[in-house]
């Protein structure tokens, strides 16, 4: 099983709470476009205050649509250079054992 993921890296200026406003926003847009319920069960992301990031599950149409709000909407609050996006692929999300 392969994830797809996205995640986005900020610089300092964009505050914790610019990302999460900007993220509950996409997640609106989300619903008006594949229904509240839909939504719920297909948007998944992680954001990581401490290193200024958020990841975002494109395994779905509705996280990939998630993903294009999301971008669009900080591009025209904070400009195209205020973050990256880096595309994020795990061949087998599943925790791995170790051999000891």
């Amino acid at each position: 099983m392969t994830a797809e993921l996205y995640r986005y890296h900020f610089i300092r200026k964009v505050t914790t709470e610019d990302i999460e406003s900007a993220l509950l926003m996409a997640i609106w847009n989300c619903e008006s476009l594949h229904g509240e319920p839909q939504t719920r069960l297909d948007v998944a992301h992680f954001l990581d205050p401490a290193d200024c990031s958020c990841t975002i599950d494109a395994g779905t149409p509705v996280g990939r649509d998630l993903n294009r709000l999301f971008t669009g909407l900080m591009t025209r609050e904070f400009g195209p250079d205020s973050f990256r996006i880096e595309r994020v692929t795990n061949e087998n999300p599943q925790p791995q054992e170790t051999a000891a």
